[in-house]
């Protein structure tokens, strides 16, 4: 059961084409994990996060600056090739510069039929952020109104909200059996878990999700655990990194990223307005670094989270040319080496293959080795 979540992430193209010719509806292409979600599945529209290929291009050059990260770079790119010529609009929600450019050239150079710019807060400590973005909400509800031509209920939007809340729920309890000492999901099936949650219906994921947790809670892991790893950083769904790091005897049993824990940690609250309420999910979720001042609240979450997976070592990823990680991974490093849990940061350029980081995460893997030993 757990190969049909790579599957899924392999096929994402494929499968939503197949939803939009069986239900006849509109995909929404998205490019970050502060859009809205529940408000598209109350307008019975699909949402698609926009990722990469991990493959080498030369298009984006005309459209974005080289210094600019290679996976905006590489969402792009996939958008220039007719990867996604099945969307029918596109929005991001206020992120980073990089991605915000990939998403403008795109509006600009990539016919769709609708695109929507959600005015996000930056500054989601601020108590005035909440009123903020349930207003931007709204205006966003409105504008999704108009281009279908209906209206979207309260119902509509509780529908929304649960279809979220219970997926997140599940990929949860799929992140608890991490916690066990041999852990019977790896990092590599967690991350295809989560991922591919961001390019499929929900509706049929949340199933897979509870017959998989059928046959995994209770269940022998197939491998020992090995040394217990996390992972922090930038978008991360690089595939072929985590399997080179669990192929060397560690498991990677949590992780703080977008295409991981931060999109599934917290809920939409039940009760009143639920523009509101949305709202409220997501200035209070575990946030991105471009959020994330002026106090850092995501470094108790991280050493929390070290410490609940009873974490050995931290790898600490960083898309090439990402400024806000840039900035995050010191004051990271210090907080997990002072509390005892030795880091290695790596760089990353989606484009290139990840062996020539094999040699250094095989000598930080050593280095436990040696601990034992002594």
């Amino acid at each position: 059961m757990k190969e049909t979540f790579k599957e899924l992430y392999d096929s994402r193209h494929e499968y939503a084409k197949e939803w939009k010719k069986k239900t006849g509806g509109k995909v929404m292409g998205y490019f970050c994990t502060y859009v809205p979600e529940e408000i598209l599945y109350a307008a019975d529209i699909l949402p698609v996060r926009i990722l990469g290929s991990h493959e080498p291009q030369d298009l984006t050059e005309p459209h974005i600056f080289g210094m600019f990260c290679p996976f905006c770079r590489d969402c792009l790119a996939q958008g220039l090739k007719g990867a996604y010529d099945y969307l029918d609009g596109i929005m991001i929600a206020q992120s980073c510069l990089h991605i915000r450019q990939a998403y403008t050239s795109w509006q600009m150079h990539i016919p769709v039929d609708y695109s929507y710019y959600l005015c996000a807060p930056h500054h989601v400590q601020s108590p005035r952020a909440v009123p903020f973005l349930a207003g931007e909400l709204q205006e966003f509800k409105k504008s999704l109104e108009g281009w279908l031509g209906r209206k979207l209920t309260d119902a509509d939007l509780d529908k929304g909200i649960g279809i979220m809340n219970k997926n997140r729920t599940l990929l949860r309890r799929l992140y608890e059996l991490r916690k066990q000492p041999q852990s019977p999901v790896t990092g590599l099936e967690a991350m295809y878990a989560v991922v591919s949650s961001q390019v499929t219906d929900k509706n049929e994921h949340s199933r897979l999700l509870e017959e998989t947790l059928k046959t995994l809670e209770g269940a022998r892991p197939a491998r020992p655990t090995g040394n217990r790893l996390m992972l922090i950083g930038s978008e991360n769904d690089d595939t072929q990194f985590v399997k080179m790091v669990e192929s060397l005897g560690a498991t990677i049993v949590v992780d703080d990223h977008c295409t991981g824990s931060r999109y599934i940690w917290e809920d939409v609250p039940d009760g009143g307005d639920r523009l509101t309420a949305i709202a409220q999910r997501y200035i209070r979720r575990v946030p991105c670094p471009t959020k994330d001042w002026p106090l850092r609240n995501r470094l108790p979450h991280i050493l929390r989270l070290a410490k609940e997976y009873k974490v050995e070592g931290a790898i600490l990823l960083q898309q090439k040319f990402c400024d806000p990680h840039e900035l995050d991974t010191p004051a990271i490093k210090k907080l997990l080496e002072e509390n005892g849990i030795p880091t290695l940061f790596l760089e990353l350029d989606v484009t290139v293959p990840v062996g020539q980081f094999k040699i250094r995460v095989e000598a930080f893997l050593e280095m436990f080795q040696s601990e034992v030993l002594f």
